[in-house]
């Protein structure tokens, strides 16, 4: 069993995955390609090089340093990155006086997760919190999830683990044991749909939220919705379908789309696609209708 995995962050005293103040571990790799995304950082499961376009202030220092010939200053003064070319020596994270170039993702132990998670053990007993695996997709490294989630279970840490669902059902029913509470995605109802905006058709994802609430296990249903995509009757109406047809689902979270992230596809030399932005009339109205068809308390994030 992998004892050590590929981190990207570690975020204290979260409020949002999960009940109670958490710790949550972002994992690398996923095995979907949302257009949407917000993490794009953590598709790939290799450590890489990202560009803050917002704190670059194009010196040009990195280029100097650079023998890969990764960077370049446009005659307009526009700093453009060609992450394919890295080689990860590090020379212009140590050059760039702005700290505008970062590494993402680290490989770390159990044991070194570990010492961060059990920093606020005293907040997570106070608060029923604990910890939560998130990513990226937490199974797409999922030895090494096994072990922390084993870990925190001993040190008496509860646990979620935040997930799109695409992962063997071998291996879901493995960690089952280990698990609280899964912060399950659900995206589109149409499977064409799905394997259109996703990579990947939902009847996998469908088939292991079924496993879920066979195996007992608590879950959160999780909801991006997209303008134009996925914020219509059909699909509310799946939701809540869902939620009379299981009841481990305890609460339904809409997470409405935003452009937190697009900086970072800049970064990573990506192209970010670009979707309305909901006002709260739009999310009031997505909130009213499903809590109409729900048969769980829904929540907007």
């Amino acid at each position: 069993m992998s004892d050590t995995a590929v981190v990207f962050n570690i975020q204290r005293y979260c409020i949002n995955d999960g009940p109670g103040i958490r710790t949550t571990v972002f994992l690398k790799g996923c095995p979907l390609s949302c257009v949407w995304c917000h993490n794009p950082e953590s598709k790939n499961v290799s450590p890489e090089g990202i560009l803050r376009v917002n704190l670059c202030a194009s010196c040009g220092e990195c280029v100097k340093v650079c023998e890969a010939d990764c960077h370049s200053i446009t005659e307009e003064g526009k700093h453009i990155f060609a992450p394919v070319k890295c080689t990860m020596c590090g020379e212009c994270i140590k050059s760039c006086p702005k700290n505008a170039m970062e590494l993402t993702g680290k490989e770390m132990s159990v044991e070194e997760v570990m010492a961060e998670v059990l920093q606020d053990k005293i907040f997570y007993e106070a608060s029923q919190g604990g910890m939560t695996v998130s990513g990226g997709e937490p199974f797409y490294q999922s030895e090494f999830l096994c072990k922390l989630l084993k870990a925190c279970k001993m040190a008496g840490i509860s646990t979620a683990v935040e997930t799109c669902g695409f992962v063997s059902p071998e291996k879901l029913s493995k960690a089952s044991p280990f698990v609280d509470l899964f912060l399950y995605d659900y995206k589109l109802t149409d499977s064409d749909l799905h394997k259109k905006y996703t990579g990947v058709d939902n009847e996998l994802i469908l088939s292991n939220l079924k496993l879920l609430n066979s195996l007992g296990n608590d879950v959160i249903l999780r909801c991006p919705i997209i303008p134009g995509v996925n914020d219509n009757e059909e699909h509310f109406k799946s939701i809540g379908a869902l939620t009379e047809k299981y009841s481990n689902i305890l609460k339904v979270e809409v997470e409405p789309y935003h452009r937190l992230g697009e900086n970072k596809y800049a970064g990573l030399g990506r192209k970010a696609e670009s979707y309305t932005v909901p006002d709260q009339e739009m999310k009031d109205m997505w909130l009213h209708k499903l809590e109409k068809l729900c048969k769980c308390r829904v929540v907007v994030n």
